[in-house]
């Protein structure tokens, strides 16, 4: 019987870590709301909303308000409010 116990909790185990290493993490729904939220953390989301730039030019704000200016967002979350900014504050031409 202990074996059988022994056994179990095993396998309850692996199949716990299991769903953890292969959980993905669902990408926030609201590209607005991750937008508005993460970069109203340092200045007011008015700044961003009164520029218009390309695709490249968002880009390179996005990373640089991560990558030097230290904006907690991961790659992904980068992607999608870069994304959301060019369909909504790109440059019209």
């Amino acid at each position: 019987m202990k074996k059988w116990s022994a056994y179990l909790v095993a396998v309850a185990f692996l199949a716990g870590t299991a769903t953890s290493i292969f959980a993905v993490e669902k990408p926030n729904a609201d590209p607005k709301a991750l937008f508005e939220s993460k970069c109203s953390a340092c200045h007011s989301i008015d700044r961003p909303k009164s520029k218009r730039k390309t695709a490249a030019e968002w880009e390179k704000t996005v990373m640089r308000m991560k990558n030097v200016n230290g904006c907690p967002i991961t790659d992904e979350e980068a992607k999608t409010i870069i994304t959301y900014l060019v369909n909504n504050y790109g440059e019209k031409k």
